[in-house]
C-alpha cells in the first residue's frame, strides 16, 4: 500500500469516505480564528508542559505549546543496528518471519546495555505472527516495507488478561498477544520512512461477527509497564482489535502516525492510552470502526482496586473518522480515573460523535479537569454526548453502588457544520455531573426540535447556540466558566 507522507491528508475510497467540504473547513477555520482572538485556551491546571527538545524522528520542538512530543526522551545512541534479513528474514509476503523476528530481538537484547540498538525492516511484506521488544531498542521500518501479522491465530499465542480488567475485555480467561508487544521496557521506538503494519485483521473480525471468537482478539501494539516510548510515522492498518494500546506505561509519545480500518471493522479504536501518564499523542489521522482515541483506566471492580489511573495526557492535531463512535472518548472503563488532559485542534467528520464520555453503574472512578478546546465537526450526529448505562461489565462481582464522578469538563470553540442533533448531557442519578462548562460553541443550523438534552448534570454555559439547556446556567462576569 502507497502511503503519502502526510498522513493526516488521507483518503482511502475503498473505505467510502469523502473528503470533507474546503469550503466548511474554511468557515469553521475562521469562525475559530475570530474566537481565538477573544479567548485562548488554557491549559487544565496540573498538565505538566513537555520541555523543548529534539526528539528522535520527529524533529525540533518550536515551542513547548505547540508540541508535547519532549514527554519522550531520548535514551542511549543506537550504536548497532542490524536487519531482519541477518536474521533468516524473507519479505516476500508469504514466507513465515516469525522466528526471525523472534530471534532478531533476542540477540538485540543483550545489547541493551551496551548503547541499545535497531533492528531494520526493509522494503518488502513481512509476515510474522507475534514477537516482544526489548530495551534502548528501535525498530525501524524503510520506506515500502509492510509488517503483516498472520493469519494463524496459534501465532497470536494467549496470555494473562490485564490486572485492572481482571479477564479478556471480550471473553473470560486469558487473550491473545498483540501483534507487536512489550512489558517491562524502557527507551523503545518504533518509527519508520512511512512504513506500515497490518495486522490483516479480517480473520479476526469475522469470527466477532459469527460469534465463533473464543479469546478476546489481540492488538496490534501493545506495550505494558514501560516508560519512555516513541511511537512515530509509520501507518498502522487492519487491527484486529484496538490499534495503539499503551497501558500501565509513563511518557509516551504517538506523533505522526495514520491508522486505518474498515469503517465497519469491530472495536478497531485507533488509540487507547489506559492507566497510563504523561501521553502525548498528535499530528494523527485515523479512520476506524470505533473511537479514534480513548483514553481508560480499567473495567469495573478490578480497576477500581488495582487505582491506576491515566492522566497529565495531551492530545493535539487528531483528525479522521468513525461512523459508529467518536473522535475523543473518556471511557467506558475508567475505574482508576482519568484526569488532567487537554484535547486541542480535533476535527471530525462523518462520524457518531465528536466528544464522548462514557460511564456505567458499578465504574466508580472518576473523570476531572478535562480541556477540549478548537473542535471542527461536519456531519456527525450527535456533537457532544455524556452517556450512561451500557451495563457493560467483567463479571457479576461488580458493585452496582460504584458510582463516577464526573468534575470540571471545559468544552470551548466548538464548530459543528451538518450537526444532526443537539448535545444529550446524560449523567446518573445519584451521582452529580458538576462544573460542566460551555463557551463559544456553534452548532449551526439545527433544527428547532433539535434541543440539549440534559440529566443528573450542573454547569454553566456562555456564547452557545442552538440554546443549552437550563442546568447550564449563566452567572454573568464572575463566572468561574466564563474565567476559566
Amino acid at each position: 500500500m502507497n502511503v503519502p507522507e502526510r498522513p493526516w491528508l488521507l483518503r482511502k475510497p475503498w473505505l467510502g469516505v469523502t473528503r470533507p467540504s474546503w469550503v466548511m473547513i474554511l468557515i469553521a477555520i475562521t469562525l475559530l480564528g475570530l474566537s481565538w482572538l477573544q479567548m485562548s485556551p488554557t491549559r487544565p491546571a496540573g498538565v505538566a508542559t513537555p520541555p523543548v527538545s529534539e526528539d528522535a524522528g520527529t524533529g525540533p520542538v518550536d515551542h513547548p505549546s505547540s508540541s508535547c512530543s519532549g514527554f519522550y526522551r531520548p535514551g542511549l545512541a543506537r550504536r548497532t543496528t542490524f536487519s531482519i534479513e541477518q536474521f533468516g528474514g524473507v519479505g516476500d509476503g508469504t514466507t513465515s518471519n516469525t522466528d526471525a523476528f523472534r530471534r532478531a530481538v533476542e540477540h538485540l537484547k543483550a545489547l541493551g546495555d551496551k548503547g541499545g540498538s535497531q533492528l531494520t525492516v526493509p522494503r518488502g511484506r513481512w509476515l510474522t505472527g507475534s514477537f516482544n521488544l526489548t530495551s534502548n531498542f528501535t525498530l525501524y521500518l524503510e520506506e515500502g516495507a509492510i509488517i503483516l501479522g498472520s493469519q494463524d491465530p496459534n501465532e497470536w499465542p494467549l496470555i494473562e488478561p490485564l490486572p485492572s480488567y481482571g479477564r479478556g475485555r471480550e471473553r473470560l480467561g486469558a487473550r491473545h498477544i498483540s501483534l507487536i508487544h512489550g512489558d517491562g521496557l524502557s527507551d523503545v521506538v518504533i518509527m519508520g520512512h512511512n512504513g506500515s503494519i497490518d495486522g490483516q485483521g479480517r480473520m479476526w473480525w469475522e469470527q466477532w461477527w459469527n460469534r465463533t471468537l473464543k479469546h478476546t482478539r489481540g492488538h496490534l501494539l501493545e506495550l505494558v509497564n514501560s516508560h519512555n516510548i516513541l511511537i512515530s510515522n509509520l501507518t498502522f492498518i487492519n487491527s484486529p482489535f484496538w490499534t495503539i494500546h499503551p497501558v500501565y506505561c509513563s511518557n509516551v509519545v504517538v506523533k505522526n502516525v495514520t491508522i486505518l480500518a474498515p469503517l465497519n471493522a469491530p472495536n478497531t479504536d485507533g488509540i487507547d492510552p489506559d492507566s497510563s501518564s504523561n501521553v502525548c499523542i498528535e499530528d494523527c489521522y485515523i479512520e476506524s470502526g470505533d473511537d479514534l482515541v480513548a483514553i481508560k483506566s480499567g473495567w469495573d471492580q478490578y480497576g477500581i482496586a488495582m487505582a491506576h489511573p491515566s492522566s497529565n495526557i495531551v492530545v493535539r492535531r487528531v483528525s479522521g473518522t468513525t461512523p459508529t463512535c467518536s473522535g475523543i472518548g473518556f471511557g467506558s472503563e475508567m475505574s482508576g480515573g482519568i484526569s488532567n488532559v487537554l484535547v486541542e485542534d480535533l476535527h471530525v467528520w462523518n462520524s457518531a460523535a465528536a466528544v464522548r464520555l462514557k460511564t456505567d453503574r458499578g465504574r466508580g472512578g472518576y473523570i476531572s479537569n478535562i480541556t477540549i478546546a478548537n473542535v471542527t465537526m461536519e456531519r456527525v450526529k450527535i456533537p457532544i454526548r455524556f452517556s450512561r448505562g451500557s451495563n457493560d461489565h467483567a463479571d457479576e462481582g461488580y458493585d452496582p453502588k460504584a458510582l463516577p464522578r464526573i468534575n470540571g469538563v471545559y468544552i470551548k470553540n466548538v464548530v459543528g457544520v451538518d450537526v444532526g442533533k443537539a448535545p444529550i448531557l446524560e449523567g446518573m442519578e445519584g451521582t452529580i455531573y458538576e462544573k460542566i462548562c460551555f463557551r463559544n460553541v456553534s452548532l449551526g443550523r439545527i433544527s428547532p426540535e433539535a434541543r440539549w438534552h440534559c440529566e443528573f448534570v450542573a454547569g454553566e454555559a456562555y456564547d452557545v447556540s442552538p440554546m443549552p439547556c437550563r442546568e447550564l446556567k449563566n452567572n454573568g462576569s464572575s463566572s468561574w466558566c466564563r474565567n476559566s
